[in-house]
């Protein structure tokens, strides 16, 4: 990994674009009350309907063994669904289930999904629609993977529609005690510790 790079971890707000550039009247990274360093960008993405933490950096290197499938790294979400989950339905997320990828059967590598208490993550806004009549679950998941719209994909395929998606996790690196739109600077060999690598 390049010693001389910048390293930030960002709680991207919910519909806020993981990117610096403009697109319709969507917030951006540009957005956010931070002076970042002009060859500093994300590694991956989450998608404007998602939440949580954003890797940002100049580091060429780090950002293909993050992407690259090959080098398989832990991300953790969690996952607000509409319904009363079931053990069931973690046992299919976890074995793998098929979902659409580009308009193709995909099947999805085994993962961790258990059923979870509601976690103590930020205020949302706007907030998840509540009602009354409909209960909702938390799950935590754990892929080696990040195709397009994944997590969603794969909740509606055993009958719970994503509500909300926050991700939690990079390997040892979360976001706990984030904020969103909060970014914290990070020490090169703290995150690489914290990554695992």
């Amino acid at each position: 990994m390049n010693p001389g790079s910048d390293y930030f971890l960002i709680y991207k707000p919910y519909l806020m674009l993981s990117q610096f550039s403009r697109e319709g009247d969507k917030p951006t990274l540009a957005d956010l009350a931070f002076d970042f360093p002009k060859d500093v960008y994300p590694v991956g993405r989450l998608d404007a309907d998602s939440e949580g933490l954003l890797l940002l950096t100049s580091d060429k290197q780090l950002n293909h063994r993050l992407l690259n499938p090959k080098f398989r790294h832990n991300r953790t979400y969690y996952v607000q669904v509409e319904g009363a989950l079931t053990n069931e339905a973690c046992q299919l997320l976890a074995a793998g289930v098929t979902i659409s990828i580009d308009g193709k059967p995909y099947h999805t590598l085994p993962a961790n999904a258990q059923i979870i208490d509601e976690p103590a993550l930020p205020e949302r806004t706007p907030p998840i629609r509540y009602r009354a009549s409909i209960p909702t679950s938390w799950l935590s998941i754990s892929l080696h993977e990040g195709k397009n719209r994944q997590v969603r994909k794969m909740t509606a395929a055993v009958g719970f529609p994503t509500l909300r998606l926050v991700r939690w996790a990079i390997e040892n690196v979360t976001a706990d005690g984030m904020l969103p739109g909060q970014i914290q600077k990070l020490n090169r060999a703290d995150l690489l510790r914290g990554l695992r690598l």
